[in-house]
């Protein structure tokens, strides 16, 4: 890669220096606000800010560490931080108090060990967690067990002892008296809620709807109730599980209504919940002791959804557009027209004049092969050399939001389209569902495939100048159309972190992520050899006649080193040539500053030099 500058090179710094909002809570108390941004300086941090007064935000442990807040007490007069690693969940727990903000540190991961959630006691005298650890001989386990953590004295007791990997996530009721989490011992799809007592004398499953029903459940304020959401077919259904009688009352059961996510934040009485029609994500409000609903007020131009209620009736929201990055705004329901919500993180100052430079994307919709309807984003460059397509995981969906990368490829002269494939979410639970048909590697691909042709039969891309690039499941798809499609298709394929061995991944990646995979191709390579082996791209790189780079982060978990190594070995062992960038210092996702400037330069000059070939 050269080492000259580049015309557009302040334009990707402006960008680089735009911080990613990767969550925010706020206190039992409702006086403090959370939030965690990533970009922000060289690791992940969390601020904190008074909801009352405008003050600057206070960063939590300014060490040279990833920094999230996990969780509150009850109480809201401490809270507990996370510090290490982020992405493999090899950290630091450290309790704090708001009193004196000196973090004192309770227990910490090493080796394999790795912290799932983390919770204190209301009481203040243990800490809950998820770590795939028997503490009384200190060795690993391969599922993640319910923790109680004596903070005085460091004793530590098993509550729950899970059979299978999975991610507990364990959760405390304000009273303190129980605990709620999460098992996967039926079936890989599927997930079960347990209930165990804090002193773990009575431990036993209080939701189950099926081996492999996917279900989520949190507490309500209260304590003295669960809040559920369950997979049913064709929609999810959202209800309340009552402690005292063990019975649920089903609050919400129509399929017009596709729930994507369901919540009761502090302070507030009603449920939240988030709902998806085509793409497009909306918030409802649900009072389950009158049983009303009232929709919350659209923002112009923006995605608006609700966090918390702040004091005097305001809302704290996240709000989100293509030229808007995703911000925390202070919103007053029923304010006058026209009256502006004040952000509460003060990102408008930092980025100053940067959405005036950046392109809105058009809506673009056309039919898979199979008739399945499609829909995705289409960015246009104004003088394009050719067009990248940039895919997200499965679960997740392309949506009018502010994307740095697919801004700055944008600058450099490249169309930018983002398909939602089935197994996208925002277009309904069957719609997400319909990648598992098939598997990976079935449909889904033949629904980006004939995104990209019909980009061609429009005009809007031209053939040989249309290239693939994605993380994870997305760097799949990149293998995928390189080994699958002629390059008039597909003559470039950037795949960052991804896998191309579908075993190797299973093999090597954490073994509470081994479901997701099993999930998607029907089962474990053990029974289905064939199968793993049709659906990995490695197995072909003999007909790759398009263009290739791999990048990988060497200390990622989910996605270990040992795909990016493997992918090496039979690309050169087929004698075909490819690029490749390792980062040391990075785990799952490419995040320090250096890091993505060195990779989104390489990813410009790469596509670059592949659609000239084409002319």
């Amino acid at each position: 890669m050269a080492d000259t500058p580049h015309p557009d090179d302040p334009f990707l710094d402006r960008l680089l220096a735009v911080p990613e909002l990767l969550g925010a809570s706020i206190s039992p108390a409702l006086n403090l606000l959370s939030w965690t941004w990533a970009g922000h300086g060289p690791r992940i941090a969390s601020y904190l800010s008074l909801t009352k007064e405008q003050r600057a935000p206070v960063r939590l442990h300014a060490e040279d560490d990833d920094v999230v807040l996990r969780s509150w007490r009850r109480d809201g007069k401490e809270f507990l931080l996370a510090l290490g690693p982020e992405a493999d969940d090899r950290v630091r727990l450290t309790r704090t108090a708001i009193a004196d903000m000196a973090p004192k540190q309770l227990v910490s991961a090493q080796g394999n060990f790795r912290i799932d959630g983390g919770e204190l006691h209301p009481s203040g005298r243990w800490l809950v967690f998820g770590a795939n650890l028997d503490p009384a001989t200190g060795q690993e386990t391969e599922a993640s067990w319910v923790i109680r953590h004596d903070i005085a004295s460091g004793e530590q007791l098993a509550l729950a002892r899970p059979k299978r990997p999975a991610r507990p996530l364990p959760t405390i009721n304000p009273q303190g008296t129980h605990v709620l989490y999460a098992r996967r011992d039926r079936h890989p799809a599927g997930r079960q809620y347990w209930l165990v007592d804090i002193e773990g004398k009575t431990d036993r499953e209080i939701l189950n709807f099926g081996d492999d029903v996917e279900i989520t459940a949190s507490w309500a304020p209260s304590g003295q109730q669960v809040l559920v959401m369950a997979d049913s077919g064709s929609h999810r259904r959202v209800g309340l599980w009552v402690l005292a009688t063990s019975l649920i009352f089903w609050l919400l059961d129509d399929p017009h209504d596709q729930i994507e996510d369901a919540f009761i934040p502090f302070g507030s009485p009603a449920i939240v919940l988030v709902a998806a029609n085509q793409g497009r994500r909306r918030s409802i409000f649900y009072d389950p002791q009158k049983r009303t609903r009232s929709a919350w007020q659209p923002g112009q131009g923006a995605t608006v959804l609700p966090v918390a209620p702040l004091p005097g009736g305001a809302w704290a929201v996240r709000s989100y557009g293509a030229r808007q990055p995703d911000d925390l705004l202070r919103l007053q329901p029923g304010a006058a027209q026209g009256q502006a919500p004040a952000s509460l993180t003060g990102l408008p100052t930092l980025i100053g004049k940067l959405p005036e430079e950046l392109l809105a994307p058009e809506e673009l919709r056309w039919a898979a092969p199979d008739g399945r309807a499609l829909q995705g984003w289409l960015y246009r460059a104004r003088e394009p050399r050719g067009t990248v397509v940039k895919l997200h995981e499965p679960g997740q969906q392309a949506e009018e939001r502010f994307d740095p990368l697919a801004q700055y490829l944008l600058r450099r002269g490249f169309n930018v389209f983002m398909p939602n494939y089935r197994g996208s979410s925002g277009f309904g639970l069957s719609f997400r569902q319909a990648i598992l048909t098939k598997g990976w590697g079935g449909a889904e691909q033949e629904d980006i495939r004939s995104g990209i042709a019909g980009l061609i039969a429009k005009g809007i891309a031209a053939k040989g100048r249309v290239g693939i690039l994605g993380s994870g499941f997305g760097g799949y798809c990149a293998w995928w159309g390189l080994t699958h499609s002629p390059t008039e298709l597909v003559a470039a394929g950037a795949a960052i972190s991804a896998f191309a061995d579908l075993d190797l991944h299973h093999r090597t990646t954490r073994p509470d992520c081994r479901a997701e995979i099993e999930t998607a191709l029907g089962g474990a390579p053990a029974a289905l050899a064939q199968r793993y082996r049709d659906r990995s791209p490695i197995h072909r790189v003999g007909e790759i006649k398009g263009r290739l780079l791999i990048a990988h982060g060497l200390q990622d978990p989910v996605v270990a080193p040992e795909n990016f190594t493997a992918a090496r070995q039979a690309l050169e062992a087929a004698g075909r040539p490819y690029e490749a960038l390792g980062f040391e210092d990075e785990g799952r996702v490419i995040r320090l500053r250096a890091n993505r400037r060195r990779l989104w330069l390489k990813l410009a000059e790469f596509f670059e030099a592949a659609f000239s070939a084409a002319t």
